[in-house]
């Protein structure tokens, strides 16, 4: 098994990183806040002081941070890369910016240091029972490396192209995702304020041609889907403040490659609209407060 260093533990992080200690790996891990590293130590990893003494003799470190300028913060500004073994694969999970995940990658390369950029899918739902979905960008050969490990921490690995690709093709998911759950929680809304039982509209679009992800696992209105963030005051799964985060990083390579997003642009300003309201930290799927009224 290999030695694996693990930095973020929050809502994506920690979980990720008790699969890895599920399976085995000598796992360090270390956070800013000590409520993830708990979690993991219960579980049988060991805690570093430190980034830097984490990474110390690690096979492999996976990093999983909220956004471009943590990361690159933690590799350049902290140069957390000189403290890394050269032949140890560094794997970053975080979304962020592609410039900054190929500016990173440039610098890791430069120490003769192999990096991916592996930003996931799947939610928190995904990350704790190991079937995130990961978008790589970065060498062939490394990832053939860390797909183990991968694959230990969800379903399907997909290699978008070369460092900054898993970054672009996440940030095109995303921005349709949150254009699909601004467009879902609008459709309920108006559903229920026209007199039907959201949980039946649910039902009916599940089943016809307006289904999506939302409507089949990720419900947004209350009550009508167990297990997931709107029946339980939307707290957990992803942030609306995070969803922000990533639909700014699509709106900024829109404007980098003179593309037209329109429904993203207009999913951010909804966004926006929201977490101004006080719901930045509630789940994303929250947005249906924006349009059903009286919460």
């Amino acid at each position: 098994m290999n030695r694996i260093a693990f930095i973020g533990l929050g809502n994506m992080g920690a979980p990720m990183a008790l699969n890895l200690a599920k399976a085995g790996h000598a796992l360090v891990v270390y956070d800013l806040l000590p409520a993830g590293v708990a979690q993991l130590t219960t579980a049988g990893a060991q805690s570093a002081g430190s980034a830097k003494e984490a990474v110390a003799g690690a096979d492999i470190v996976i990093t999983m941070l909220p956004a471009s300028q943590h990361v690159e913060g933690l590799y350049l500004g902290e140069d957390l890369l000189a403290h890394i073994d050269p032949k140890a694969l560094v794997i970053d999970c975080s979304t962020i910016a592609p410039e900054a995940a190929r500016k990173v990658a440039a610098a890791a390369q430069a120490r003769g240091i192999s990096m991916l950029d592996a930003p996931v899918s799947g939610g928190t739902a995904g990350a704790a029972a190991g079937t995130l979905t990961f978008i790589v960008g970065g060498d062939a050969g490394a990832l053939a490396r860390g797909r183990p490990v991968l694959e230990q921490m969800g379903r399907n690995v997909f290699h978008a192209g070369p460092a900054g690709s898993g970054q672009v093709a996440k940030i095109c998911n995303n921005m349709l995702l949150g254009v699909l759950m601004a467009g879902t929680a609008e459709a309920l809304a108006l559903g229920v304020a026209n007199g039907l039982d959201p949980k039946v509209l649910s039902e009916i679009i599940a089943k016809s041609s307006g289904r999506n992800w939302a409507t089949e696992v990720y419900n947004p209105w209350p009550g009508v889907m167990d297990n997931v963030p709107a029946s339980r005051g939307y707290a957990g799964g992803f942030g609306t403040d995070l969803m922000l985060k990533d639909l700014g990083l699509a709106s900024e390579a829109a404007v980098a490659t003179r593309s037209s997003t329109p429904l993203g642009a207009l999913a951010r300003n909804l966004y926006a609209m929201h977490s101004a309201g006080g719901h930045g930290k509630l789940d994303f799927s929250s947005i249906v407060r924006l349009f059903k009224g009286g919460d």
